[in-house]
């Protein structure tokens, strides 16, 4: 009579169990509908989008997440969908294990608003951007620059837009016939010409150690026009 080991049956019972409650599990898993979209802006200080703008630009490309199981939607795709927004720069999608889908939104930054027939941004990338209905950048207003020169204005806008003591104080740039740039400060009464875009790091240093000597001695009202096209020299025409 042959012995039954009754230990290797229910060891094999219990691995078939396992078994069939994982692969049940899997596949109610990727059954599942996606229960709603989970939206986080990582720069969302200024929101040059809703949320309800990119529901609508998910619902409009027919990526409703009361209506997509998880095996059918495509990350990439809605990647793709959101990054070709005109306000976004970058898209990240993935999906929770409890049925919702987040993405992680970077919108496109303006350094300058630019006025043309059409006015529109230039952003961190050096790319035209539109204005946006939500919200109006405080940003330098440029004048003066046509489409083709935005190629040489973004290094001098980028190295504004970087350095807080600039940020703070200037307001306007105008582009002249001849490639060279003057800059408008706020509240104070004088024209500083920057020329051609080069040199930027040396002009602003030697600009601001100006600023702040004249600043002590309180002459910054004395000055019509500050120059600083001449190397090391900051050349100033008084009033």
């Amino acid at each position: 009579m042959v012995k039954i080991n009754w230990n290797y049956i229910k060891t094999f019972l219990l691995i078939g169990v396992v078994f069939f409650l994982f692969a049940f599990a899997e596949k109610r898993n990727h059954a599942r509908v996606l229960s709603e979209v989970n939206l986080h802006f990582t720069n969302s200080e200024n929101l040059y989008l809703t949320e309800e703008a990119v529901n609508k630009l998910l619902i409009q490309n027919e990526v409703r997440p009361r209506s997509i199981g998880k095996e059918t939607l495509d990350l990439s795709r809605v990647e793709t969908l959101l990054e070709s927004h005109d306000m976004v720069e970058n898209a990240e999608v993935f999906l929770t294990v409890d049925g919702k889908m987040g993405a992680e939104i970077t919108q496109r930054q303006p350094l300058a608003r630019v006025m043309a027939s059409a006015p529109f941004y230039l952003d961190r990338q050096g790319l035209m951007m539109p204005l946006s209905q939500y919200h109006s950048a405080r940003v330098p207003l440029v004048t003066g620059v046509k489409e083709e020169q935005l190629e040489e204005l973004h290094p001098l806008m980028a190295f504004i837009n970087a350095d807080e003591f600039l940020t703070q104080h200037v307001t306007g740039i105008n582009r002249q016939p001849n490639g060279k740039y003057e800059i408008h400060l706020r509240r104070l009464d004088f024209e500083v010409v920057f020329g051609e875009v080069k040199d930027i790091e040396l002009k602003f240093k030697n600009f601001k150690a100006f600023y702040q000597k004249a600043l002590k001695d309180k002459k910054l009202d004395a000055y019509k026009k500050v120059d600083l096209q001449f190397g090391n020299q900051v050349v100033c025409t008084k009033k």
